[in-house]
Parts: structure tokens; sequence; C-alpha cells
């Protein structure tokens, strides 16, 4: 039977992990924010003039006065005790690495009360990897959100080998309650079906970029004439952001110099993380379009000549 899940709190507050928080506050849910430091979470109001944009142009029955109220159901936090202590549901959505995810849990196991269920949106590490540091396997799976949530609503939920069926339905209906269309994935896979059909994909693009085959708009512009899809694979890399990527190709070939993964840094340390910033490997207005290629994504093939 499943319980009604009301007060979340979501762990991370970057570019998905704040889509995370407003997808929740939007469909009527209470939220806290947390992160680590006050300057992080200083953010967050410039955040949500951001997806403010994007729900106002997205959204059907999008209005001023809803949006202002979904901002005052969440509470920002740098104490991560405080911010599970009342949550009906934990969302985990730190960085992709296997052992802060392990330290992360352990601390919202000791803090977070009996009957909260714990979910991660890791991207591409096997949950059941550190399912056991939640100290209750059980009461733990996976909510994998997409970039750009209100629009690409998809809300992947993949068992691990303990999780109980109670909390796998559970968490599909809740995934139904906060406007995702519930995807169940019953046998676990790192990716799930999304990353598993989109990060090949992605990186055979990196590789033919970093190589010195052609510079990303030429390969973008290959894919969109050929396939006449709608987004291409740099445009997809802005819009996962650079953070997401970098922590993914880095665990793939390394932080060599001349990488994919180095370059991706490079361009982070700069402020550069993809269209949340307004600049990735393509430039964007205040509203999100392109309005032209970033010159300063060279690959190391192309500089050298």
């Amino acid at each position: 039977m499943s319980i009604n899940i009301q007060n979340v709190a979501v762990l991370g507050t970057g570019v998905l992990g704040s889509q995370i928080i407003m997808q929740n506050a939007w469909a009527g849910k209470n939220v806290v924010a947390y992160d680590i430091s006050d300057e992080i979470l200083a953010k967050l109001p410039e955040r949500w003039e951001w997806l403010r944009g994007h729900y106002l142009k997205d959204i059907p029955h999008y209005s001023k006065e809803l949006f202002d109220e979904a901002v005052t159901r969440i509470t920002a936090s740098t104490d991560l005790k405080q911010a599970v202590a009342n949550a009906d549901l934990v969302i985990e959505a730190v960085p992709e690495i296997l052992d802060l995810k392990k330290q992360v849990w352990a601390e919202v196991n000791k803090a977070a009360p009996e009957h909260a269920i714990f979910v991660t949106n890791t991207s591409s590490l096997r949950p059941s990897d550190f399912m056991e540091a939640t100290g209750r396997p059980e009461h733990f799976t996976t909510l994998h959100f997409a970039n750009l949530v209100w629009r690409n609503n998809t809300g992947e939920v993949m068992r691990t080998p303990k999780t109980s069926d109670e909390t796998f339905n559970t968490v599909l209906d809740f995934a139904k309650s906060i406007n995702l269309v519930p995807i169940p994935i019953q046998k676990e896979v790192p990716g799930y079906l999304l990353n598993s059909l989109l990060i090949p994909f992605l990186n055979a693009a990196a590789d033919l970029w970093v190589n010195g085959h052609a510079s990303p708009e030429d390969i973008d512009n290959t894919w969109h004439v050929a396939t006449k899809s709608a987004k291409s694979p740099f445009e997809m890399y802005d819009v996962v952001g650079f953070n997401v990527a970098y922590n993914i190709n880095r665990a793939r070939k390394g932080e060599a110099e001349g990488s994919f993964a180095w370059l991706l840094k490079h361009q982070i340390d700069k402020g550069v993380t993809g269209l949340a910033s307004g600049k990735g490997f393509y430039l964007y207005d205040k509203e999100g379009n392109i309005t032209g290629p970033n010159p300063d994504m060279v690959s190391p093939e192309a500089a050298a000549k």
C-alpha cells in the first residue's frame, strides 16, 4: 500500500537538482533544498527566475501566482540533519562520485525518519553499489529525472536487487503525482533506459570532435539534416550540463590532457557549463535560444593545426 508523500528533501541544487526541487514544489510538495554552502544556495533565486521563463513558455496552465506559490513551498538548508528530519522522501542528486554518495546516504540514514523512502537520481552509477550505505536498502530505489524536467518528464524508477515491492510501487505513484511519466525498470542497468541509449550516442560525437574530425556545429548539422531530429549531440551536452558530462566522461577515458573530460573541466573552471550558464558548445540568449557556436570550443587536434 502506497504512503502519501508530501514532504520531500532534495540533496543537491545544481542544474538538475534545482529543476527537481521546482518540479516537486510546482506539484504542491513541501521541499527542503539542501546543499553544502550558503554561497551555493544563494544562487537559487536566480535559478527560479530562469525556470520561470521556461515554465511560462512550456506549461499551458502557468501563472505568476502559481509559480510564486511554488517558490514559497521551498526551504533552503545547509544542515543535512535538518533537511531530512521530516522527509517522507529523500531525493539524492549529488555529483556522480561513488564514495560521496556512500558518505551522504550514511549520514541521511542517521537523521531521516524511519518511514522515509530514499531515491537516487544517479545518472551512470549502479545503485546497488551504494544501496547498503543507506542502511535500509529495501526502502531504497531510483527516480531518474531527465534534464528540462518540466518538459522531458520521464521518471525512471529502477529496482535494485533489494528494493521492496511496496517501495517500488510507492515511488512509481509518487512520480506520477509530480507530473512525471513513470517508467518502471524491473532489472538494474547502469544508465537506466534513457542513458543506456543516449550516452553511447553522445560519446561518439565527443570522440569525433576531440579527435579533430569535425567541429561540434558540423557534427550537429549532419545529425539534424540526415535524421530531421530536433536535438543533436552537442546541443544535448549543453542541456545536460558540463558538470554531469564531465563526471561521466572522466570515468570513461580519464582526465588526461586533451581528453573530452579535460576539455570540459577547462571550460567549467571558466564558468562555462552549458545552457544554464548561457554558454556551452553554443551561445544562448536569455530565452535559451542558440545565437551561434561558441568559438572557444576548439578540440586539441583542431588547435594544433
